[in-house]
């Protein structure tokens, strides 16, 4: 697939680094030459030095011949310009534009995205995909990721292994028998540096960040496998009034009102701005990294710490300093790799990834096959698909052993005709159904061969 993508800064970065790696033909653009030095200097693309919304310059970067326009700039309107041209005189197929503005994302002015006005095929805003996703952690005690799938039918749930927690040291095979109620597909596990798909002698271990695919119902089974309790989050202190720690406050304030929230933000004017756009949330004037503000905030006895500043550094010494003096769990933004394997080691419960996230958003339209839902895992592991088997895909007719390959593929459920199965080694895929997959990178391909479609292109 031939992408441009419009901005080279940490979102055209992350996206660049993940699509370069899996066989595409990739070029950048952006009107800073520090950006696309470094960036063509470091990844397999070509970078373009010039304004992205300019048609000579998108013309340059070879957009006559793109299957996809990426606009991640920092300013929506060039993004959305790009996607104009890109359909108007270019004819790419698929248009994606990263859009910040609350305006333009306001849900009364959706008819504008669409062939006849605004061709975006897919509005991406990596701030509201953050609130978005630790919003619905909330209502999942103990959990550092909640993704649906198949309607909400099926929920991919990350949850760290207790030191209590009765799975451990129980080789996965027995799961089923002593915890009959669970009911749940154990897809990946992150233990350190390193991910894998377990087998059935492997054994789950404490610290072990685990990816699993449940039926929401049964999930109050899954919590007390992990050894967590049913409660869920009463009090949230969001760490950072940025875009992100705004689009959480505002978000905690429509779908939890039964949360009490505090937000803390070191800048006068910000904190002052943040004040007056929530209706029941308590700001805070403070640095984050304060003993004394952490504790007018209530810390010691806060369900759930978000640190979500533009900083990784205080995110991760936030969440540590708020979880030493009590917090039940800390989560802590990082948009540098290089961070992510501290956080389990220092004690923070989990990370939140604005990268995972937005590359999660684009793989459907990447992949070949009819995509439903793709997430990545952590920092280019792998993803979780969820694809249906059309009449002429290959996968019919193949049992789920078939499918199966050791440490790089593995079915997790299949819902066919709103019936979710868990699957065994002997079901069949037939047409229509929808397979949940966990993929790991060397597998992407025999995926894409499982489920392309003939004479069709997602």
């Amino acid at each position: 697939m031939k992408v441009v993508i419009c901005g080279a800064g940490k979102v055209g970065f992350s996206i660049a680094r993940y699509l370069s790696t899996h066989d595409n033909d990739v070029t950048v653009i952006d009107h800073s030459e520090e950006l696309i030095s470094h960036i063509s200097g470091t990844l397999d693309v070509r970078g373009i030095v010039g304004p992205a919304s300019h048609p000579d310059v998108l013309s340059r970067a070879g957009l006559g011949e793109a299957d996809m326009l990426i606009g991640v700039t920092f300013a929506d309107e060039v993004n959305m310009v790009a996607c104009q041209i890109a359909h108007s005189l270019f004819n790419v197929p698929i248009k994606i534009a990263r859009v910040r503005s609350k305006s333009y994302l306001n849900p009364e002015w959706t008819a504008l995205y669409n062939p006849d006005n605004m061709p975006i095929d897919l509005i991406i805003s990596p701030e509201l995909e953050v609130a978005r996703a630790i919003g619905r952690g909330l209502d999942f005690p103990g959990t550092f990721e909640v993704i649906p799938f198949a309607e909400q039918k099926l929920q991919l749930v990350g949850i760290r292994c207790n030191v209590k927690a009765p799975i451990l040291n129980t080789p996965l095979r027995l799961v089923e028998s002593l915890f009959p109620n669970l009911n749940a597909s154990i897809l990946f596990v992150v233990r350190g540096d390193t991910g894998f798909i377990p087998t059935s002698t492997d054994q789950l271990q404490e610290g072990d960040e685990v990816y699993l695919l449940i039926p929401q119902e049964n999930f109050v089974y899954a919590i007390e496998a992990f050894g967590f309790s049913e409660q869920k989050s009463q009090r949230l202190l969001i760490l950072g009034g940025g875009n992100v720690g705004l689009c959480l406050a505002e978000e905690v304030e429509a779908r939890h009102p039964d949360i009490s929230l505090m937000l803390i933000e070191s800048d006068k004017d910000r904190a002052t701005f943040v004040a007056n756009q929530l209706l029941r949330g308590v700001v805070l004037r403070g640095d984050a990294l304060d003993r004394e503000i952490l504790r007018e905030a209530n810390a010691k006895i806060t369900n759930k710490v978000v640190a979500v500043t533009s900083d990784d550094k205080v995110n991760i010494l936030a969440s540590l300093l708020a979880k030493r003096m009590g917090a039940d769990q800390t989560m802590a933004l990082i948009n540098s790799s290089s961070y992510s394997s501290l956080v389990s080691s220092l004690g923070i419960d989990s990370l939140i990834s604005p990268k995972a996230l937005t590359v999660s958003s684009i793989l459907q339209y990447v992949r070949r096959g009819k995509i439903r839902t793709v997430h990545s895992i952590r920092d280019n592991f792998g993803e979780v698909i969820e694809a249906e088997a059309m009449g002429t895909s290959s996968v019919l007719g193949m049992t789920v052993d078939e499918i199966n390959m050791s440490r790089s593929l593995i079915v997790g459920a299949i819902v066919r005709e709103d019936q979710v199965l868990l699957p065994k080694n002997e079901t069949v895929i037939k047409v229509h159904d929808r397979v949940i997959l966990m993929v790991t990178n060397a597998a992407v391909k025999r995926f894409e061969k499982l489920f392309s479609v003939r004479l069709e292109y997602f």
